[in-house]
């Protein structure tokens, strides 16, 4: 079917808040890394015009390329990264660091070392990562309901309602109520606000052997464990058997273009990718595509007018955002838990991996989605030590067509 003929408001709606959610929860730490390495105002504008239009391309080209929703993202760990070990250096040393970091994750993508080391991932381990990443948005929703009890609790309400009424379009009326009681009440802060095109800046990349090993392998290590780990995680555990490898290595390609303009890292996402994989989107998975397109359009509007609409996007309250967050990603939250607690044998592996992961440990700049992958695999090994039973009977690793809206769990790859 046509891109036209599967568009649907839901999924457009699906695409906004997958921004919004990206946008507002990390746009601030991506800020900080370039103030770290003392970029000037039309410098830092010119990382939003790289990264916004980067997502934005990826996300759009993917998507309909697969006709499967594939989001991409900056590395919010990486840019978490540079603001600690990027001090002192100068932005030319750092956008050395950021090519070698893409051609990495491009030789990984493009050779199929990542899948062939991620296809052996069994599902139920994945699920309980992707569930364990996503808990901290659904208790955030009920949180924000304590200091914003008059803006969350009408929202819970009407998603309620939708759900049982119009359950397509559940977020849709929930985010329109939402807005519209921000409004009243004023905590909408869109005063001062002015479009203006942002102007990409070209750094000339300087390398040297300090930069490479201090920050281009950190950056690279921390955006494949932290960001395409999970990334991966949320698409086979949605339901969608795409090839891996293309998708590595394109984001890849795509950071190495961008890099001298300030695209620090891209990378598969995985919260927002959530969002537009879900039930929220559309009902027949097929079509939750659009979504994803959405968003990539929503992205590149970022990139081309830079920080005017960074800020429109940071005008919306905190709770507004973590409450939408939290509704729109119910379901991917309980498909997760119902399939890594699906098969007995791998349950206790499974709930390692969820608790590891929704407890937010990091360790060494990695954070806790890669450990609580390492800690399910290690609880798996020991449990089957010396059982016949393989990995691969239910892993990751499956046909590279093929859409089910069903728990992973229940088909046999």
């Amino acid at each position: 079917m046509r891109l036209s003929e599967d568009f649907s408001l839901s999924a457009l709606i699906a695409g906004f808040v997958a921004v919004l959610v990206g946008f507002t929860s990390s746009a601030v730490i991506v800020f900080q890394a370039a103030q770290t390495l003392q970029a000037t105002a039309g410098e830092t504008a010119s990382w939003m015009f790289a990264l916004g239009l980067g997502m934005g391309l990826t996300s759009i080209a993917l998507s309909f390329r697969f006709r499967a929703p594939v989001l991409t993202a900056w590395s919010t760990p990486g840019a978490a990264m540079l603001i600690t070990s990027a001090a002192g250096i100068s932005l030319s040393e750092a956008t050395g660091a950021f090519l070698v970091s893409a051609a990495l994750i491009t030789l990984c993508g493009f050779t199929g070392w990542f899948e062939r080391v991620i296809g052996r991932i069994p599902i139920s381990i994945a699920s309980g990562m992707l569930a364990g990443v996503l808990l901290r948005f659904g208790l955030d929703a009920f949180s924000a309901m304590q200091s914003q009890f008059v803006l969350v609790f009408p929202m819970f309400c009407a998603y309620l309602l939708c759900r049982r009424l119009l359950p397509r379009y559940a977020i849709v009326f929930t985010l329109l109520l939402g807005t519209g009681i921000a409004g009243g009440h004023g905590s909408l802060r869109i005063d001062g606000l002015q479009l203006a095109l942002a102007t990409p800046v070209f750094t000339a990349p300087q390398f040297s052997w300090q930069t490479v090993i201090g920050v281009a392998l950190p950056l690279f290590i921390v955006t494949m464990a932290s960001q395409n780990v999970p990334g991966v995680a949320v698409i086979r555990a949605s339901g969608y058997q795409l090839p891996i490898s293309p998708l590595i290595g394109w984001t890849g390609a795509a950071n190495l273009l961008l890099a001298p303009f300030g695209g620090f890292a891209l990378n598969l996402a995985a919260i927002t990718a959530a969002i537009c994989m879900g039930r929220e989107a559309h009902e027949n998975p097929e079509r939750r595509y659009v979504a994803a397109i959405a968003a990539g359009g929503f992205y590149v509007l970022i990139g081309l007018f830079g920080a005017t609409v960074g800020a429109l996007f940071l005008a919306f309250p905190k709770e507004l955002v973590l409450a939408i967050a939290g509704f729109a990603l119910l379901g991917t939250i309980g498909s997760g838990l119902a399939s890594a607690l699906h098969d007995e044998a791998e349950r206790e592996p499974a709930l390692l991996t969820f608790l590891v992961t929704a407890s937010g440990l990091s360790l060494a700049g990695i954070g806790s989605a890669f450990w609580g992958l390492l800690a399910g695999l290690a609880a798996l090994l020991v449990l089957r030590a010396g059982t016949a039973t393989s990995f691969r009977s239910r892993t990751l690793t499956g046909p590279t067509t093929g859409i089910t809206d069903h728990p992973p769990t229940d088909r046999q790859h």
